[in-house]
Order: structure tokens, then C-alpha cells, then sequence
């Protein structure tokens, strides 16, 4: 199976400007590589970082230090230093991200939040409001609340509409940062689907699970992200 996201050496320092400079190492010679098909867990303590390496993947958080190669239009795009429009260009077609939280769009209905990406990448609109509306039934989300904005759903309900959105598209990369911390049993069932689906079609997957039994079931191999030392 081919690589389809590496990372070589990566490195994030914070530096607290209103602390007077201090520096917050984070994250140091972090070396991971993700196969299609393959879903990688990323473990260690609170604090540890796991957040932060998954906000580097996705180039909301510059790296200080390494590289980031990602599949791309049938080659690999360095993250680290491309441009931000090569950047908002993968974030399109090859690599997604749920978040813990949904960024709520004012006064836009949840099927076409969920559609959109679908969109970016090339479904017709028709279908791609289609494939919205069997996702989110799919996720137990009535239906009265399909053309609804999300912004006063419950944390569960939004939860759903976040992985509705990053599961649809079918990007080749996916990354997922607790994507059944507010669902019930049932529902985390349902997730753990979508996971197998996602990885039999051949996406390589990096996921925060802090629930022992989804981790379990749905990661191929665990990465340990070690804590660094406090402030240097």
C-alpha cells in the first residue's frame, strides 16, 4: 500500500510573546508515515501534543522544524512550506479534518454545510445534496433539522453534522480529533461503520480516540506522541 502522508522530523515550539518570549516546546523529530487503507491512532498523555501534530498535518498550525508530504494530484505536496493556496488547494481534494467542534456558518441550512465539500471536489451539487441528506440519516440526524443551521443543535447533534461533512467527501486523507466524544453508544457504533467503510475504500486515516473500545476497533497500529519539557 502507498504512502500517502509522511512526516520527517517535525517540530512546533510555541513562543508566549506577552510572557516575555518564553518558549513551549511541543512537539520534536516526529517521523510518521500513513499507508492507504491504514488507520493510525495517536496516543500519549494530556498535553502530550496530538492535538497539535493534527493541526500540523493540517497547516492550521505552522511547523517549526521537519516535513510534511502529502499525496496529491499524483505527486507529493511538501506542507510545510507551500504556499496557502496550495495549501487551501490539498485541504480541498486531499486531506480532511473533524474537528471536536463544528464551525457553525450563520444562517446556512446543515445539508448544504455537509454538501459543500462534496461540491469543492467535483460532485454535482444534486448529488452532493443527496449523498448529505443519506449521510446524516445515516448519523440518526432527523430529518426535520436537515435544512436547519446547525448553530443551536445540541453538541451531539453538531458532532454528527461535522463528521457528516468530513466523511462525504472521500478525501484520500483524513484526519479525525475525537470524532465520538459527544455521541452515545449507538451512535459511536455508527462511526466505527463509517471508519471501515472509509478505510476499505482507501483512505489513510489519523485519529485522537481517547475511547479505549472505538480505538480498539477501528486503529491498525498505535503512534505514541511523547511530552516534551517545559519551557526552555
Amino acid at each position: 500500500m502507498s504512502i500517502l502522508l509522511r512526516t520527517e522530523g517535525l517540530g512546533k515550539t510555541f513562543t508566549l510573546h506577552l510572557q516575555g518570549g518564553a518558549r513551549i516546546p511541543v512537539l520534536a523529530g516526529v517521523d510518521l508515515a500513513v499507508r492507504a487503507g491504514e488507520c493510525v491512532a495517536l496516543s500519549g498523555p494530556s498535553g502530550a501534543g496530538k492535538s497539535t501534530l493534527m493541526r500540523c498535518l493540517y497547516g492550521n498550525y505552522g511547523a517549526g522544524a521537519g516535513r510534511i508530504m502529502l499525496a496529491h494530484r499524483g505527486a507529493e505536496l511538501e506542507l510545510v512550506s507551500a504556499p496557502p493556496r496550495e495549501v487551501i488547494e490539498a485541504r480541498r481534494q486531499s486531506i480532511g479534518y473533524v474537528s471536536q467542534f463544528l464551525r457553525v456558518i450563520p444562517r446556512v441550512g446543515t445539508r448544504d454545510i455537509v454538501a459543500e465539500p462534496m461540491v469543492a471536489r467535483g460532485m454535482t451539487r444534486s448529488d452532493a445534496l443527496s449523498r448529505a441528506s443519506a449521510l446524516l440519516d445515516h448519523l440518526n440526524l432527523p430529518e426535520r433539522l436537515h435544512d436547519l443551521p446547525p448553530a443551536t443543535f445540541s453538541g451531539g447533534e453538531q458532532q454528527r453534522v461535522n463528521l457528516a461533512r468530513g466523511f462525504g467527501p472521500g478525501y484520500p486523507v483524513l484526519l479525525l480529533d475525537e470524532p465520538t466524544a459527544s455521541l452515545d453508544a449507538a451512535n459511536r457504533a455508527i462511526v466505527i461503520g463509517l471508519i471501515h467503510e472509509a478505510k476499505q475504500a482507501g483512505t489513510a486515516i489519523i485519529g485522537i480516540f481517547h475511547d479505549a473500545e472505538v480505538r480498539e476497533a477501528v486503529a491498525d497500529r498505535v503512534f505514541t506522541v511523547e511530552p516534551m519539557q517545559d519551557a526552555a
